[in-house]
């Protein structure tokens, strides 16, 4: 091997560990959105309280309710990407639920953690469906009546 070559091949492998480094820079970035609890701010709030003293005690909620009974959401979500290029996985989400009387008066308080549910992408617009999804051979196969559910 001539001195040219090996020079062309340690060049490349500092090359490619730099890349590499680089890479992993962004590695394991955790994310938390939306509200940020504290619990022993949420432990206080019980039945009968008054609206006006909830959002004194923990804020401003994530999203209100539109249609029926009047309902705050408090709503959290941690994430974590791992590489820069990769797309971020939910590891935890906490949704806190104050249901009011029509006096505005708490009545119910419920607590929802990501075993309660499907993680879906507030962002997108869209509402997940119910049902089975189909592999285009489970769908190909059910176009031909083959006996698929």
């Amino acid at each position: 091997m001539t001195e040219t070559t090996t020079f062309r091949r340690r060049s490349l492998l500092i090359g490619l560990a730099a890349l590499a480094s680089l890479a992993l820079a962004g590695c394991g970035e955790q994310t938390t959105k939306g509200h940020i609890f504290d619990e022993e701010l949420v432990a206080k709030i019980k039945p009968g309280m008054d609206g006006q003293q909830v959002l004194q005690s923990i804020g401003t909620p994530s999203t209100v309710s539109t249609v029926g009974n009047q309902t705050w959401y408090y709503i959290s979500q941690e994430t974590v990407q791992r590489f820069r290029f990769m797309v971020p996985t939910v590891t935890n989400q906490r949704v806190l639920a104050i249901n009011f009387t029509k006096n505005l008066k708490v009545e119910s308080i419920n607590n929802f953690g990501i075993e309660h549910g499907k993680v879906f992408d507030f962002s997108k617009n869209e509402t997940p469906t119910g049902g089975a999804e189909l592999s285009v051979v489970k769908q190909l196969l059910r176009a031909t009546g083959q006996g698929i559910p």
